[in-house]
């Protein structure tokens, strides 16, 4: 049935048909819930070297306020041009006709591979292997040399822990937050790259190039309308995922407090230009910075050569300290390796004819043409090439590539798993159900935390401060263990493997600097009478003191040529050197001397020469009461490790 009426119009009437206004009466109309939200493609799933693209939405009814910012969703509708206009383009909208939220599933909307029957049988019997995850973590960046420790930490990260929420309302974080800090050329920034190929959600940023708006939420303005709208950072956008953020040092103060919530209670609340709401960023952080000085300076702590708050240290589970040690032996095998990579050309490639640039490409033998979402069954192993895998242990004739007998069984004996099944295995535990904690693993923990606590620091210095949050750090690291152990429970071994991690990111490298320091202040102390005898001496002493050999040798006071033996010590230090003792009320006499030469003769002067000071606290002392060089040296020690002084190069500064 045709009508002979004219069509009727969308645009809302202004004048009846004789001309009159009319005037809409809002109090009969009926009104709709209407929202306009932007979309934008997923960041694993965008086009390499490009922007996601985002596209606007239209929603009505029911669908409004179904999403929030930072949330994956699923959403079907009506692609459509919007006219008008005279410049001859056409701007492109999506009416919605259902929404479907990817957050609360299972994997929080993240890309996933598809795991086959072949692939689970395959993990479950690399998971019953007494070192499987030892075999996990060295299968992690073959290619950089060393680190094993870091690359058990970063293991644990991608496992991540057991994220509680409680029922009256506290969110207790399951991610796991890790650090690097160290020298230049260590390989931080590798495995930092190597962390983006192997999470399934991954985001990279820079502390120059990033701002905390940037990182957190921002609230722009709309052209066309004018109105507020919230945009998701970096971190909301990697909810359930992880992010690396390099060059960490770099971000000005501001930018870093606002990633303090993020850390720990995993939220982003906004309270700008009238918009107020939370929005959740449930990501682990892997940052990588440089110390203060550039390169650090293994003389000073930690804490003065990492210029970063404790609030924030704390908030990392994990702080490794990465330094560049000059050792010839080490050197030599790393060159070597390095060495090896130049060496190394695909099969099939052709030489000097550049390579597309692909993340797994470079850090692993994987080839990038593989499809991650192909359901053909792919073996977890690969072949061992000493070109690539040099750097896993074994024997010093396979890590030169000498063709013996003895490397060509080594090298049999080494195993390595693709990154393509490294990747399913995590994927694999991390779905199944988390986890839990037996009394002897909560039992040990206990023990760990409070021996932690309440352990004689004996000269070490931690590298972050020790809090209740450092409980948490070994459970979490605990909980991540037994996942890649595919272990139902938590148990023992599960909570010293946690301890072993945490030991050497908190004491190692403080430990090997200690040492380095206390050597170099004993032989840069000297009276005159020692300064005219031969270098050959102080190296033989060296080599004692670090073969932990003790002699009796009575200190020569320079004014009097007396011997006076010392005397036995009731205050010693556990990293000092055996030779130096000294008793509690000749420390208590040497302190309360140099505080007097401090306050009189020291007034507007921040340092003395450890030799005029040595002759100013023996002024007016009788001979059985001056100082010897090596008693000094004690009591200035046992006062270094109090922060009452500071001794460099022969050097005392005041603190």
């Amino acid at each position: 049935m045709s009508s002979t009426l004219p069509p009727t119009s969308l645009v809302t009437p202004q004048v009846d048909e004789e001309g009159n206004t009319l005037q809409t009466e809002f109090g009969l109309c009926t009104f709709r819930d209407h929202q306009r939200i932007s979309i934008q493609e997923m960041p694993e799933r965008a086009p390499a070297g490009q922007l996601p693209r985002s596209i606007d939405v239209i929603l009505d009814e029911d669908l409004v306020d179904r999403c929030k910012p930072g949330d994956r969703i699923q959403l079907v509708g009506i692609y459509r041009s919007m006219g008008g206009g005279g410049n001859g383009t056409f701007r492109t909208i999506i009416l919605s006709n259902n929404i479907n939220s990817l957050s609360s599933k299972l994997g929080g909307g993240v890309v996933q591979a598809p795991l086959t029957a072949a692939d689970i049988r395959a993990i479950n019997l690399i998971s019953k292997r007494k070192d499987a995850f030892t075999l996990l973590s060295q299968s992690l960046a073959p290619s950089i040399y060393g680190h094993e420790k870091i690359k058990q930490a970063i293991l644990m990260l991608l496992l991540g822990g057991s994220e509680k929420n409680l029922s009256n309302g506290t969110h207790i974080r399951g991610d796991i937050n890790l650090l690097m800090v160290g020298d230049p050329s260590t390989a931080k920034s590798q495995l930092l790259r190597f962390v983006l190929g192997t999470a399934p959600l991954a985001i990279a940023t820079t502390g120059r190039g990033s701002s905390g708006v940037g990182l957190t939420a921002a609230v722009t303005t709309d052209k066309e309308t004018g109105e507020r709208r919230l945009e998701a950072g970096a971190m909301v956008l990697a909810d359930r995922g992880v992010v690396c953020i390099d060059e960490f040092d770099k971000m000005s103060d501001i930018d870093r407090v606002a990633i303090h919530e993020v850390m720990e209670q995993q939220t982003v609340t906004i309270a700008k230009a009238g918009i107020h709401t939370s929005l959740n960023a449930r990501c682990s952080v892997v940052a990588a910075a440089n110390p203060i000085y550039g390169q650090y300076d293994v003389h000073k702590d930690p804490h003065k050569n990492i210029a970063l708050p404790d609030s924030l240290l704390s908030r990392f589970d994990l702080l490794f300290v990465v330094t560049d040690n000059v050792d010839q032996e080490t050197d030599r095998l790393i060159s070597e390796h390095v060495l090896r990579m130049h060496r190394y050309l695909r099969p099939g490639a052709e030489e000097g004819v550049p390579i597309p640039d692909s993340l797994d490409q470079q850090l692993s033998v994987d080839d990038p043409a593989d499809n991650p979402n192909s359901t053909e069954e792919v073996s977890p192993f690969q072949k061992y090439d000493p070109l690539l895998h040099g750097g896993i242990g074994g024997t010093r004739e396979s890590i030169h590539g000498r063709a013996s007998r003895s490397a060509t069984s080594a090298a049999k004996k080494k195993e390595v798993l693709s990154i393509a099944f490294v990747k399913k295995y995590i994927q694999y535990a991390k779905a199944r159900p988390p986890p839990v904690l037996t009394k002897a693993a909560a039992d040990w923990i206990i023990d760990v935390y409070a021996r932690l606590r309440n352990e004689e620091t004996d000269g070490k210095k931690r590298t972050s401060p020790l809090t209740a949050r450092t409980l948490e750090t070994l459970i979490r690291l605990s909980t991540a263990h037994a996942k890649g152990r595919l272990s139902p429970k938590i148990q023992e071994q599960d909570a010293r493997a946690a301890e072993e991690v945490l030991q050497f990111a908190l004491f190692k490298e403080v430990l090997k600097r200690q040492k380095r320091k206390k050597r170099k202040l004993n032989t840069g102390v000297a009276t005159a009478e020692d300064e005219d005898g031969d270098h050959d001496s102080d190296d033989e002493e060296e080599d004692e003191g670090a073969n932990g050999m003790e002699t009796d040798v009575p200190v020569t006071i320079a004014a009097q040529k007396v011997d006076i033996p010392l005397p036995i010590p009731e205050l010693t230090d556990a990293n000092s050197n055996p030779n130096i003792q000294i008793t509690s009320d000749r420390l208590a006499f040497f302190r309360s001397r140099v505080a007097h030469i401090f306050a009189t003769k020291l007034v507007d002067q921040e340092m003395i020469l450890m030799t005029t000071l040595l002759e100013w606290v023996n002024e007016g002392l009788s001979v059985e009461q001056m100082y010897g060089t090596a008693e000094a040296n004690g009591a200035v020690e046992v006062m270094m490790e109090k922060d009452e002084l500071l001794l460099s190069s022969g050097i005392v500064y005041k603190n």
